[in-house]
């Protein structure tokens, strides 16, 4: 690990302010990714903000019906909160289904959305990557791309974005609220974060530099049957080959988004139009114009089948 400076902001002004102030500047929080990316040498920010003093660790009720999560909220409390387990089930069931009861105690709301892919190329800093240094190639393109993306990627990347939360709350129709390094605020819907890998895969998201995201914003509850199905290598601490998140109505209608084969949260509004006529249907909608590899086209079938034992779940009301 390089060396860096640090140091606590108290105020979100006082943060954004030293991030202008000092270049190479990184925010942390819970740490539970840039520690492992400062460690191997894929990130080296020559100054760490520490945003744990700022706030923004409440989840409050909003004037509309929904939630307002602030963004140092720990996955663990999101997740054991009694309006979220209650109104947003699927939301606490992908919490639940990710990392260890350690990370979740640590890993906040907003570096969950932003935590970077998983990929073992991006990892080993002796293999080309395109995400981790722009232009150099993507190893795992012709390399073991098992876990790899089979839709939404490019040929400069075929990276998946590793978070279950993410899945949920794009299922949830989440809007995430932002402020900029002059204070300017805005609003960006979670469908609109997280950029197309196209030839720049190194710029994941909408935001800014120096952007810090202060809350996510629930829309009021949907009501139905929330369903969270992760399949994936081993029973625990294991990142999504494909996962399911649906909210399901007592009339067959719903919506499901999927995780584990894209550089986002995969989901298509025309597809849940397509609910009721059964998984087949429903999967060949979602991933129209799927490209996957010779070793990951089993995710195709696989998403089939997980949202079929979705479709058979709620038939017989649950999980």
């Amino acid at each position: 690990m390089k060396a860096f400076t640090y140091q606590r902001a108290a105020t979100p002004a006082a943060a954004a302010e030293a991030f202008v102030r000092t270049p190479g500047a990184r925010f942390i929080a819970g740490g539970t990714n840039l520690l492992d990316l400062m460690k191997l040498e894929i990130d080296s920010p020559a100054h760490l903000i520490d945003v744990n003093g700022i706030g923004f660790d409440q989840i409050e009720a909003t004037q509309e019906g929904g939630l307002r999560i602030g963004a140092l909220v720990r996955n663990a409390h999101l997740a054991a909160d009694a309006r979220v387990r209650k109104d947003y089930g699927v939301l606490s069931r992908a919490l639940l289904s990710g990392a260890s009861g350690q990370l979740r105690n640590r890993a906040t709301t907003a570096g969950n959305l932003l935590q970077r892919t998983r990929c073992a190329y991006f990892y080993d800093t002796n293999q080309p990557c395109n995400k981790r240094v722009p232009g150099s190639g993507c190893s795992a393109i012709g390399g073991v791309n098992r876990q790899h993306a089979v839709i939404g990627a490019s040929g400069a990347c075929i990276a998946t974005h590793p978070s279950d939360m993410a899945v949920a709350m794009r299922l949830l129709d989440a809007s995430v609220e932002t402020m900029r390094a002059d204070g300017a605020r805005r609003v960006i819907p979670i469908a609109d974060l997280y950029r197309q890998p196209g030839e720049t895969p190194h710029l994941e998201t909408v935001l800014q530099p120096g952007e810090l995201i202060t809350s996510v914003v629930l829309p009021r509850p949907l009501g139905g049957l929330h369903i969270y199905r992760k399949v994936r290598d081993r029973a625990s601490y294991a990142f999504a080959l494909v996962s399911v998140a649906a909210v399901i109505q007592p009339d067959g209608t719903g919506r499901a988004a999927v995780g584990g084969v894209a550089h986002k949260p995969w989901r298509v509004e025309a597809a849940e139009a397509l609910m009721g006529r059964g998984a087949t249907a429903m999967a060949a909608a979602l991933l129209a114009g799927a490209r996957p590899t010779e070793q990951n086209a089993f995710k195709v079938t696989l998403v089939e089948r997980t949202l079929s034992a979705v479709l058979a779940a709620a038939k017989q009301g649950g999980a």
